[in-house]
C-alpha cells in the first residue's frame, strides 16, 4: 500500500523524501517497482477498462 502510494505521487513529489516520511528505504520501493505485473492486476486493469467503456456507452448512468 505504501509503495502504490508513492508510485502514485513520485511526479509531485521526490521519492526519497516520501519513503523517508513513510518509513520504507527507496531501495525496496524501486525493487518493488521492477517486478512484473501479476495476472490478477492485469485481469483488474481490463475489467476496469470494460467497466468504464460500457458506463460511458450508457450515458455515464449507474443503474441497479
Amino acid at each position: 500500500m505504501r509503495y502504490a502510494f508513492i508510485k502514485a505521487h513520485e511526479v509531485q513529489h521526490s521519492v526519497r523524501r516520501m519513503c523517508l516520511c513513510l518509513q520504507v528505504h527507496p531501495s525496496g520501493y524501486y525493487a518493488w517497482k521492477q517486478q512484473p505485473e501479476s495476472d490478477k492486476a492485469r485481469d483488474d486493469q481490463r475489467l476496469l477498462g470494460l467497466l468504464k467503456q460500457a458506463w460511458l456507452e450508457s450515458g455515464c448512468v449507474l443503474t441497479q
